[in-house]
């Protein structure tokens, strides 16, 4: 078996020492217009002698916005004396889409939520992805990394968690998913799982909870303090900050299957016949697509595989064949 190089990504931080370090996840990038540049990703590390590790992660994608800015604030605010254990930030994990306010890596297209486990000798996103993989994702007993729906999605804002064959595991996701506190709880299936840091996470054995909290490419107030509340909740939930977990009610939704997805056949213009948060009906025409190539030609219907809430639907007024229109999840509680 081939062994690995080594990643060529350098932490300017210690992740042993104890008190409050911010600094750089430094990897290197000859390009032309820096032949020795660095792409830099901002690091920072609280820690109070021993206790559990949270590994806290936003800008998987770089156009999404209540984690960078949630955990950005966390950065500027969380005390070591106040902590029992570690807390490793990281706001804007692929820093060249956050820069870029795109989904994927302006330098080369990679999409770091679909590029693990990485290659330490591959292209900048799947360095990264690798420096996760081997060195981050070992320090850490529980991962949060805070999604919501980009440019070209929408969702309820809930917490979520996966269905893992590991019961005890699967049942302390479930607990973090709930400690959360989003005003919806999702038990998520993705339609491809493979190469997300969902999975990574997960197959190392750690507590993984994600999120999804709004969309349309920008962060509300309201997302925003969704996302705030929820990170101090998971942190007191697993021990590393004292206090009470500021609890608010949930409706616990599910993703059974593929029938929760409604996929466009066509392009053209989204007309969208229900909202976020509505009850619809198996078989009830959700949304219409519409020709922008000519006048006179009728509508093409899009009815519901299953009853349940629309939980998730495509943001922008253009679509194409083959987007995901709408998302239903089914009410369990």
């Amino acid at each position: 078996m081939t062994q690995l190089r080594d990643n060529p990504i350098s932490p300017t931080v210690d992740f042993e020492r104890d008190g409050v370090q911010h600094g750089f996840l430094k990897l290197p990038y000859s390009r032309d217009d820096s032949a020795w540049g660095a792409v830099m990703i901002p690091v920072t590390v609280v820690k109070n002698g021993s206790g559990p590790t949270a590994l806290l992660t936003g800008g998987n994608h770089g156009d999404e916005y209540e984690g960078p800015l949630a955990l950005s604030k966390l950065a500027q605010t969380l005390r070591a004396e106040n902590l029992s254990g570690r807390v490793i930030i990281v706001p804007f994990m692929n820093a060249p889409a956050v820069q870029a306010g795109s989904r994927t890596s302006p330098i080369d297209k990679g999409n770091l939520n679909r590029s693990f486990p990485g290659k330490p000798d591959g292209t900048v996103t799947q360095k990264i992805a690798d420096y996760f993989q081997r060195s981050l994702l070992p320090l850490a007993d529980v991962v949060l990394d805070i999604h919501s729906g980009g440019k070209t999605l929408d969702f309820l804002p809930f917490a979520a968690c996966h269905v893992l064959p590991d019961k005890a595991q699967d049942a302390a996701c479930a607990a973090g998913m709930r400690a959360f506190a989003a005003p919806y709880c999702m038990r998520m299936l993705e339609l491809d799982a493979v190469g997300m840091y969902d999975t990574a996470a997960e197959e190392q054995g750690k507590v993984f909870v994600t999120t999804e909290l709004g969309g349309g490419g920008s962060s509300t107030a309201k997302s925003l303090a969704i996302a705030e509340r929820g990170v101090r909740n998971l942190l007191i939930h697993f021990g590393l900050l004292a206090g009470e977990i500021e609890a608010g009610e949930s409706v616990m939704l599910d993703m059974p299957d593929g029938d929760c997805f409604v996929a466009s056949e066509d392009d053209g213009l989204l007309e969208m016949c229900r909202d976020l948060g509505d009850r619809v009906e198996k078989g009830e025409v959700i949304a219409r697509v519409h020709s922008v190539r000519r006048t006179g030609a009728p509508a093409t219907e899009y009815r519901a595989r299953r009853s349940g809430l629309l939980a998730a639907r495509h943001f922008p007024g253009l679509v194409k064949s083959g987007d995901t229109l709408a998302v239903i999840a089914e009410v369990v509680g």
